[in-house]
């Protein structure tokens, strides 16, 4: 009896390991054609409604090298004219911590049209920014701007909304404890495929705000 119950234990460790990886592989295989590395298959993009930079945590008012790095991409293509418009979405749930205005502050610092950058103060995840940047913001067409370990999750809830949507990598340096990230995102996108299932609202939705408008209106 105890050799059956320690068999049948051990059946179920190996049936989730192969669920948690299989969700893994599929999230990765199902998205990674969307995922932009060269400069003709920008050039072919158009009609971008919005880059959308996802945050990354801010330490001390100013930008974590990651989130920097994410920045300095998302300005790449704004100059380069592969959309006119910028969404900055991040976590500014309290108002000690405000990730959203200190990006766009740095955009503006590098010459980015305030008018042009649209905040969006309710980004608590990458589901959130993503379920918002369509039915709050409009956007139907976008380009995602993270690091390449996080654009397959972001990439495959995009898909899994409706949303058209590319990957770019904001992979410019080494970043510590990458590592340790990488595992924490296998379960991520476990999770997140998961929800993607049953789609979930956001923790706040709200009046629209059309990315093709002016993005001082989400100024606070």
């Amino acid at each position: 009896m105890k050799y059956m119950i320690v068999k049948i234990i051990i059946i179920i460790i190996v049936l989730l390991v192969i669920l948690v990886f299989g969700i893994n592989f599929y999230v990765k295989a199902s998205t990674k054609k969307q995922i932009i590395d060269n400069e003709s298959e920008l050039s072919n993009l158009s009609d971008v409604d919005c880059i959308l930079i996802l945050g990354a945590g801010v330490r001390n008012n100013a930008p974590s090298p990651m989130l920097e790095d994410r920045l300095l991409k998302g300005i790449e293509l704004y100059n380069k004219n592969i959309s006119n418009k910028i969404i900055m979405s991040g976590d500014h749930g309290r108002e000690e911590y405000d990730e959203v205005n200190i990006m766009k502050d740095f955009a503006i610092d590098k010459g980015i049209e305030s008018e042009d950058i649209f905040m969006d103060h309710a980004g608590f995840s990458t589901y959130e920014s993503i379920y918002r940047t369509k039915e709050i913001f409009e956007a139907k067409k976008i380009i995602i701007v993270t690091q390449s370990y996080h654009l397959y999750r972001a990439l495959y809830i995009a898909n899994s909304l409706g949303i058209e949507a590319y990957g770019v990598s904001a992979d410019l340096r080494t970043y510590t404890n990458q590592l340790s990230r990488e595992i924490r995102e296998i379960v991520a996108r476990d999770k997140d495929f998961i929800k993607c299932i049953y789609k979930p609202k956001p923790t706040y939705l709200g009046d629209t705000i059309p990315v093709s408008g002016n993005g001082d209106i989400t100024n606070d």
